[in-house]
């Protein structure tokens, strides 16, 4: 008697109605007008992001725990920092942060190619390969301290950082374009940021206060 097969897992569920929610009432809720982050947030599946066990946890408003001390931001924030980029098709974007992924997915599936530099070596390998499951594409992924940027691949003409540090890392300015776009939580003390734009046009620098965040540690070099 020939042994029988075992069943393919179910297929991980939708929750397009989780989402349409967490767009409507979290997001478009509270202000982010950008047709192209809404339209990303809506397509993009955040609860994936997470281990299964917290799927119900995806869409809520709150930041989620994917392990090594490290957090999915709330949906809000994600939008509100993609919408603070000004970000179209086609530009070329840092991420400082890989984490679980999502914000890079999110930038993606705005159009933009991105180049996301993560710390944390099992963490990096996880996300790489749920990226490449999820035929997730523009998405260039580096092992390393995120607070050098990615040399190799600059100029960008937009830079978003996922966790708070002390002070704008000076190798990301130099790797912004100009004109172009950082944005970064910043603050003297540890989980007390505030989130700051930074914008850079002809030669000159301008700073913008977003209000007050709360993110995990920049570790590195020009870090804590």
């Amino acid at each position: 008697m020939s042994k029988r097969s075992p069943l393919p897992p179910p297929p991980a569920p939708d929750m397009r109605i989780n989402r349409e929610r967490m767009v409507r009432d979290q997001i478009e809720g509270r202000g982010i007008r950008d047709p192209n982050v809404l339209q990303a947030m809506l397509a993009v599946k955040r609860h994936l992001f997470v281990t299964e066990a917290l799927y119900a946890l995806a869409y809520e408003d709150g930041a989620v725990p994917i392990g090594h001390g490290q957090t999915i931001s709330q949906p809000y924030i994600v939008a509100l920092m993609s919408e603070l980029l000004e970000a179209g098709p086609g530009m070329r974007a840092l991420e400082v942060g890989t984490g679980s992924g999502y914000q890079a997915a999110v930038l993606a599936a705005m159009g933009l190619t991105v180049f996301s530099v993560e710390r944390i070596r099992d963490l990096f390998l996880a996300t790489r390969e749920l990226l490449q499951c999820l035929s997730v594409r523009n998405v260039h992924m580096k092992l390393d301290d995120g607070t050098l940027g990615m040399p190799e691949a600059a100029p960008f003409d937009r830079i978003i950082v996922t966790a708070g540090g002390p002070s704008v890392p000076p190798p990301l300015l130099e790797q912004l374009d100009d004109p172009g776009i950082l944005v970064i939580p910043v603050g003297e003390q540890r989980r007390m940021q505030r989130l700051v734009r930074v914008i850079k046009d002809n030669g000159k620098m301008y700073k913008e206060n977003k209000g007050e965040v709360v993110f995990v540690d920049l570790i590195g070099l020009h870090a804590w």
